[in-house]
C-alpha cells in the first residue's frame, strides 16, 4: 500500500472507531436510561402489591374482630368462627389467608389440606429462608412483609411471594396473606427483553447506515485516489517515454553529425595527410615516418568516430530491421571482446513497431556492455521467438552471474542503472524483463505483448511500399 493509501487508512480507521464507540456508548446511555425506568416500574408494582396485602389483611381482621374481641384466650368455639371466617375469605385461585400459632402449628390453609394441624417451624424454602418462622417473627414484631418461594396453587410450581404477617397475640396466633410476584417479574422482564431487542436493533440500524457511509466515502477516496494515480503513472510513463525518444533523437542526431560531418572531415585529412606524404622527398626519412605515423593514428580516430556512430543510432536498424542489427553488434561485440556470439532469430523487420525495434536492441546493447564487462563469459547467444501474440528476446551468457544473485525470475539484488532502464522500456510497452542468474551464468528474458507488433494491415502496407 503506497504511503497516500496509508494515511487515507489511518484517516478513516479512527473515524470508524469513533463511530462504533459513539453508537456504543449512546446504547449503553439507553440502556442505563430503559433499565433505571423498568426497575422503578417493578419497584411501583412491588409497593402497590404490598398496599394492596395491607389493605387485605386489614380486611381480614375486620371481618374477625367482632368475634376475636368478645372472646377470651381459650375461647375453642370463638376461635373455631374465626377459622371458618377465614377460610371462607378467599380471593381468586391463588388468594388466601392463612394462620399458624406462635409455636408453628398450621391453624388454618385453604389450599393445602395437609397443613392444619402440623407443626411447620422448620420448613425452609429453596433459597434457605426458614418460611414460617420468618412470618411468625414478623407478627411479634407488630406485622410486616416477607419474601420467600412457596408453592403456587394454580400452577403447582414454586414461585417467588410476598406476604404480609400479623399477630393475634390473645390467641397466640399469625394471620397472613400473600401474592405472587412472577407476574412481576414475568412482566418486567418481557420489558427487558422488549428493550434489549429494541436496543438491539437500533445498534444495527445505526450500523448499517453509519459504517457503509465511512466504507462508501472511504471506497470514493480510494477510487479517487487511484484514479489520480493512474493518471500520474501514465503521466509520468508518457513523460519517460518522452526523455527516451528525446534521448534516441538525440543519439541520431549526434551519430549523423558524427557520420556526416566529423568523419567526413576526418576522411578529409587522412587525404591530405596522405598527399602531403607522397609530396615529402624519401630522403627526409623523419617527416615521412612523423607522417605514417600520424596517418595511421588519424584512422584509428576514423574507426572510433564511425564505431561511436553506429553504437549511437546503427543505420542498418532503420533500413534492413532488428535482425541485421543485432547481426551487426554481435560481430561487433565478438571482434572487439573475443566472446564468441550468435544470434537466433526471426525476421522482424515488418513485424515490431519501431520504437520497440529500438527498446529490443537497446536492452541487448546494454546486456552485450554488462557481459563485456562484469561476467568474464566466453560465450554468449541471443534467441528471437514469436509465439502466442508474443514476441521474446533472450540473451544467455556462460559467466560468473551476478554477485549474490538468485535463480528466479526477478530483478538481482545488486540491481544497477543499466538493468533498471532496460526494464523501463519493457514496462513501457506493457512487457517485462526477467533475469536468471546463477554462478554457472545468466539469462536475460526481454518480453513484448501484441501491443508491440504492428496489425497485419500496417505490416501489409509497408511491405508494398
Amino acid at each position: 500500500m503506497r504511503l497516500r493509501n496509508q494515511i487515507l487508512a489511518l484517516a478513516i480507521g479512527p473515524l470508524v472507531l469513533a463511530i462504533i464507540v459513539i453508537t456504543a456508548l449512546i446504547t449503553w446511555q439507553s440502556m442505563t436510561l430503559a433499565r433505571t425506568s423498568i426497575d422503578a416500574f417493578e419497584r411501583n408494582m412491588l409497593a402497590a402489591k404490598e398496599a394492596e396485602l395491607l389493605n387485605l389483611t386489614n380486611l381480614a381482621l375486620s371481618a374477625i374482630r367482632s368475634v376475636y374481641d368478645r372472646a377470651g384466650p381459650d375461647d375453642e368455639a370463638a376461635k373455631e368462627e374465626v377459622k371458618r371466617i377465614l377460610t371462607d375469605l378467599d380471593y381468586g385461585r391463588d388468594g388466601y389467608f392463612f394462620v399458624y400459632d406462635y409455636d408453628g402449628l398450621n391453624v388454618v390453609h385453604p389450599r393445602q389440606n395437609f397443613r392444619p394441624g402440623n407443626n411447620w417451624l422448620d420448613l425452609y424454602d429453596p433459597d434457605g429462608n426458614r418460611v414460617i418462622y420468618d412470618l411468625i417473627q414478623k407478627a411479634k414484631e407488630g406485622g410486616g412483609l416477607v419474601q420467600y418461594k412457596w408453592e403456587k396453587p394454580s400452577t403447582r410450581k414454586m414461585a417467588d411471594k410476598l406476604s404480609f404477617a400479623a399477630g393475634l397475640d390473645k390467641w397466640r396466633w399469625m394471620i397472613g396473606t400473600g401474592v405472587y410476584l412472577d407476574d412481576v417479574f414475568a412482566a418486567t422482564g418481557a420489558a427487558k427483553e422488549e428493550l434489549r431487542h429494541s436496543i438491539t436493533w437500533n445498534f444495527l440500524i445505526v450500523a448499517l447506515f453509519s459504517v457503509p457511509a465511512v466504507l462508501l466515502v472511504f471506497a470514493t477516496c480510494m477510487v479517487l485516489n487511484l484514479r489520480q494515480q493512474r493518471l500520474a503513472d501514465g503521466r509520468l510513463k508518457a513523460l519517460m517515454q518522452r526523455v527516451i525518444d528525446t534521448q534516441e533523437e538525440e543519439r541520431l542526431r549526434i551519430a549523423r553529425e558524427l557520420h556526416d560531418g566529423i568523419s567526413q572531415n576526418l576522411v578529409g585529412v587522412r587525404f591530405a595527410i596522405d598527399l602531403a606524404r607522397r609530396k615529402v622527398t624519401p630522403e627526409n626519412t623523419g617527416a615521412v615516418e612523423a607522417i605514417s605515423k600520424g596517418a595511421s593514428a588519424l584512422t584509428e580516430a576514423i574507426k572510433e568516430v564511425r564505431r561511436i556512430s553506429h553504437d549511437l543510432r546503427p543505420r542498418v536498424l532503420d533500413d534492413l530491421g532488428l535482425s541485421a542489427a543485432l547481426e551487426a553488434l554481435i560481430s561487433s561485440f565478438s571482434e572487439r571482446t573475443g566472446i564468441a556470439a550468435t544470434l537466433e532469430s526471426v525476421a522482424f523487420k515488418h513485424m515490431l513497431l519501431p520504437e520497440a525495434r529500438v527498446a529490443l536492441y537497446r536492452v541487448a546493447q546494454e546486456a552485450l556492455t554488462n557481459i563485456e564487462r562484469h561476467s568474464d563469459a566466453t560465450q554468449v547467444t541471443i534467441r528471437f521467438s514469436s509465439r502466442d501474440e508474443r514476441v521474446q528476446m533472450v540473451v544467455s551468457d556462460n559467466g560468473r552471474g551476478f554477485p549474490g544473485a538468485r535463480a528466479e525470475k526477478e530483478m538481482p539484488v545488486s540491481k544497477g542503472l543499466g538493468l533498471r532502464n532496460m526494464q523501463e522500456r519493457m514496462t513501457h510497452f506493457g512487457g517485462r524483463l526477467e533475469v536468471e542468474s546463477s554462478a554457472k551464468g545468466t539469462v536475460l528474458r526481454a518480453v513484448l505483448p501484441i501491443t508491440a507488433m504492428k496489425d497485419r494491415g500496417q505490416r501489409l502496407q509497408e511491405a508494398a511500399e
